[in-house]
């Protein structure tokens, strides 16, 4: 995948999204209690922590608070994605400082975190606008595959969940590739498309809506699903 290009436009979309109208308190449903504001607040400051990490090899940046004008927002939403783009277009194996161990300390490790967490947050702002659309396959499927090789051995490590005792086999229906999650054999089957999974997965859509189909032990699938698997 090219994560760059898809950060790019990633990027532009939810500039494009903060209009001089836009009601900045509207709420954002799939992040608690989270305004629109709040929520391009956060992606703007998530730009510049990553910015700091990789010129500066630190995980410590704190900027200040987003202007609250949309007009001006929108310009500091401009600026702080030019400044990621800038940072990160560079060889993917040039190092930075990153929040795990898990995978390599490179500035690869942000071009594919930093578009995924765009992605996602586009997509927040669109729901919370009554206009997100499903993801691509090929981004989609990658998020899965995000999930269960960072997030939620991260999860546990950091004592934020605990480690499944059965398995759950998760079943894109429109691709080839399956992931299966938890000791032994799955006891479960939950099958979706891979947009809607990855949706399910970031707790974005429930698992028990009707996007979703249920194969085995349910109860126990959503104990799994529940974990939590991501932040």
């Amino acid at each position: 995948m090219d994560y760059m290009a898809i950060l790019r436009q990633r990027l532009t979309a939810f500039g494009e999204l903060i209009t001089p109208d836009l009601p900045l308190g509207a709420p954002v449903p799939g992040c608690g209690d989270w305004t629109f504001y709040e929520l391009a607040d956060h992606l703007g400051q998530g730009n510049m922590w990553v910015v700091t990490a990789v010129a500066e090899g630190r995980g410590d940046y704190q900027g200040e608070p987003a202007p609250k004008d949309p007009v001006e927002l929108r310009d500091w939403f401009d600026r702080s994605s030019e400044a990621i783009v800038g940072s990160l277009s560079v060889d993917p194996e040039t190092p930075a400082w990153t929040f795990t161990s898990q995978m390599p300390r490179t500035v690869g490790f942000w071009q594919r975190r930093r578009m995924h967490e765009t992605a996602m947050h586009l997509w927040d702002g669109q729901d919370a606008l009554g206009t997100a659309a499903p993801f691509e396959l090929e981004l989609a499927v990658d998020g899965i595959n995000e999930v269960f090789e960072l997030f939620a051995p991260r999860m546990i490590l950091r004592g934020l969940a605990t480690e499944p005792d059965v398995a759950l086999r998760v079943r894109a229906t429109d691709t080839g590739p399956q992931w299966t999650y938890g000791p032994g054999e799955p006891v479960a089957e939950i099958s979706g498309t891979a947009s809607d999974l990855l949706l399910a997965l970031w707790q974005r859509k429930p698992a028990t809506g009707p996007a979703f189909a249920w194969e085995g032990d349910r109860l126990a699938g959503e104990r799994v699903l529940a974990g939590p698997l991501v932040p």
